[in-house]
Parts: C-alpha cells; structure tokens; sequence
C-alpha cells in the first residue's frame, strides 16, 4: 500500500530580501522541452557517438583494455563530482551563466580530445569534458523544478526524453558512419560540434529559470545540511536509488557492448552503431507509453509497471550465455526490454528526486547525479578487468541491474511514493 508524498524536510534557505525578489518564469512546454533535450541529450553524445570507434581507438592508440574503459569511466566520474560543485553555483548565480561557461568548455573539449596524442590526454581531456558536461545535466534537471510540479514535471521530462531518444537513435548511427569515413579522431570532432550547437542554441534561446537565487547555496555549511536532510528524505532516496540502478544497466550495455558486438560478435562499426539506435528506438516508443502511463497510474505506478519490463530483459540477457548460437539476437532482445522500462524510470526518477526541494533543485539534482556516476565510474572500472571476450559480461551486468532496479520499483518506490 502506497504512502502519500512524504513531507519536504526544511532545507537552509536565505531569508528574503528586497533585491532578491522572486521572479516569475514562464516557457513554452515544446521549447521547455527542447532545450531539455538538447542539454540532457549532450550526456549520450558524449558517450554513445565515440563508442562504434573505441576498439578503433584502442589499437590505433595501442591502449590497454584498463586505459581504453577510463576515456569513458574518467569522463563519468569527472561528470559525477563536478555536479556537486555545479548544482549550488547554479542555485546560486543561476542556471543560464553557468550554462554557458559549461558548454563552451564542453565544446573545447571535444576538439581537444580529437588531437589527443595518447590516450594518457585523451582521458585527461574527457575527464575535463566530464566536468563540463555536469553544468548541462544539473541545470537541465534543475530547470524542470524550476518550471514544474513533481507530476507535471515527470511528464515534461518524459517528453524531453523522446527528443533525447532521438538523439540515443541518431548518435550511435552517425558515429559509426563517422568512424568507418573519419576514424575515430572524427567521432570526438563530431561531440564538440554538438557541444557548440548547444552553447548557441541556449545563449539565443533559453532565459533564465530560477525564480530566486539562493546567496547561500554556495555556504559550506547550508549546503551540508541541504544535503543531509536530502539523504534523510525517503522519496529523494527512493527515486535516486531507483535511476542509479537503472542507469547502472544501461552503462553497462554502452560500456561493455562495443567490444562484445565488435570483437565477440564480429559486427562493423557501423553495424554496431544500429544495434544502439535499435535500444533508442526502443526508448523513444517507452517515452510516449510513459507520459500515458504517468497520467493514468501515477508516476509510482509507471515505474513499476515498467520494472516488469527491465526484469524480462535481464532473464533474456542471461539465456544469451546459455546458447551455443544466437546470441546476438538474445542480447538485442534484451537490450530492448531493458530499454522500455528504462524509458519509465528516468523521467519518474530525475523529476522525482528534486521534487521535494524546490529551494534547492540544483543541489538536489547534483547530489542524485553524483550517485549515478559513481555507479557507473564502478561499473567502468569493473568491465576493464570482466571483458573476457565472451558475452558473459555484458550479459551478467545487464541481468544484475536489472534485478536491482526492480527490487527498488516495488519496494521503496512503492512504499515512500504517492500513486
């Protein structure tokens, strides 16, 4: 049986003053959602559009397998603990300047990891870029709590998703395409052009949301006990375990299957490129179902609905170490299903988590985005030492998130959140 809404915890919030006056903030729900997707849709360029290329690069740069998984782990764990720093300054000075220091940076970046010389700079510059990258995500988050209720919010995240689907279909295609013409220096070229698409699109387009800059939010000590009380929350809790865990999975198909489908399997780059566009397309179909479901059964109710889903894909994952022959087709099924319920618990998960702080959605948002990258910067590090060359790893990877994220959906979702 299903509690209501636990109540906000207060949180340090600067009293009011005459020249801090709330502001109020209005956007149009399709530009709204625009602009989410374009800023959230920047993490899955960084990561899906270079992922055809890394056995490419892996031996062009004669890369161990340890130092080949940290260009990504290093760009992860940069982008997990710069969200502790991002989210307050963006409570603080607002979400547009520090959007724009962020995806100028973030566009350098990929220029400056296209010429890297070895891999040594290659993960210097990515973990740079990871930095970079946070500023987007935390204030895209933060920006749906600036605009939106919780419920109304995860719906709006829902149709961000979709356009981000698109995105996740689109990347790995073009990736693929890009390093079979270009190698894999083009792929890198290719995320800092999107990092510039992005700075210009939000310097001509997006206003500032915050409706109050908090003075405080950059204090050691607000700021620690924001986070405290945030921990205590059993509904940031909840939904914040729930979207580590199925992130978990989903970093583990992008980090694992470039070298099980390219080098196990046998497929092209470009080849592998489709099977990612296959789980966006996938995704993008779980966005729409989503926002339906999130209106009938609440977001409580989508989630677990959609575990049914994540679970299936796990047992799929785990019959494809099982067969002699085929299991190229069990892992995309896989890969599939896991995807659909992923569509339910992002949007439910990221809106729901800063719901209860409207004071402090920066932060909140960080401090959720600090837990996910730490889950896969693990997951990263982990794959560099499992990768066997059999599917085993990925398979295994898939099954256990899969496992974990259920057992959240209907359990601690179930019990803290409202239907």
């Amino acid at each position: 049986m299903s509690r209501p809404l636990s109540p906000r915890l207060p949180l340090s919030t600067p009293a009011l003053a005459a020249d801090n006056p709330p502001v109020a903030v209005s956007l149009p729900l399709g530009r709204a959602a625009f602009a989410l997707a374009l800023l959230l849709g920047l993490q899955p360029i960084a990561t899906d559009v270079y992922l055809p290329a890394l056995p490419q690069l892996t031996k062009a740069l004669a890369a161990p397998m340890a130092l080949s998984q940290l260009t990504m782990s290093a760009l992860i764990l940069a982008f997990g603990i710069a969200q502790l720093a991002w989210g307050p300054v963006a409570d603080r000075f607002g979400r547009r300047p520090v959007l724009l220091a962020g995806l100028a940076l973030f566009a350098l970046c990929g220029f400056g990891s296209a010429l890297a010389p070895r891999v040594e700079v290659l993960i210097g510059w990515r973990a740079l870029q990871g930095v970079a990258l946070a500023s987007a995500v935390v204030c895209a988050r933060a920006m749906v709590r600036d605009l939106y209720e919780p419920v109304n919010g995860a719906r709006v995240m829902s149709l961000a998703m979709s356009g981000l689907a698109v995105i996740a279909i689109g990347g790995p295609t073009l990736g693929g395409a890009v390093a079979a013409a270009f190698g894999w220096r083009g792929t890198l070229v290719l995320v800092g052009l999107a990092g510039l698409a992005a700075l210009a699109y939000v310097g001509w387009q997006l206003p500032e949301t915050v409706r109050r800059r908090n003075p405080a939010a950059t204090h050691a000590g607000p700021l620690a006990r924001n986070w405290s009380a945030m921990l205590r929350h059993p509904v940031f809790r909840a939904w914040t375990l729930l979207i580590a865990c199925t992130y978990g999975g989903l970093f583990t198909i992008l980090a694992a299957s470039p070298f099980v489908y390219i080098e196990v399997l046998g497929l092209s780059s470009a080849a592998y490129g489709l099977t990612l566009a296959w789980g966006g397309g996938v995704y993008l179909i779980s966005t729409f179902v989503g926002r339906r479901w999130i209106h009938r059964h609440g977001m409580a109710g989508a989630v677990t609905r959609g575990a049914a889903f994540t679970l299936a894909g796990g047992a799929l994952a785990l019959v494809a170490t099982r067969v002699e022959s085929g299991a190229l087709w069990w892992l995309l099924a896989a890969h599939g299903l896991y995807s659909f319920g992923h569509g339910m618990h992002q949007p439910c998960g990221q809106a729901g988590a800063v719901g209860p702080f409207p004071q402090a959605a920066g932060a909140a948002s960080a401090l959720a985005g600090f837990v996910l990258a730490i889950v896969a910067f693990a997951i990263g590090l982990a794959l560099g030492a499992a990768l066997d060359g059999t599917v085993r790893p990925l398979a295994y990877g898939i099954a256990f998130w899969a496992a974990a994220t259920a057992a959240v959906a209907w359990t601690l979702v179930r019990r803290h959140v409202a239907q």
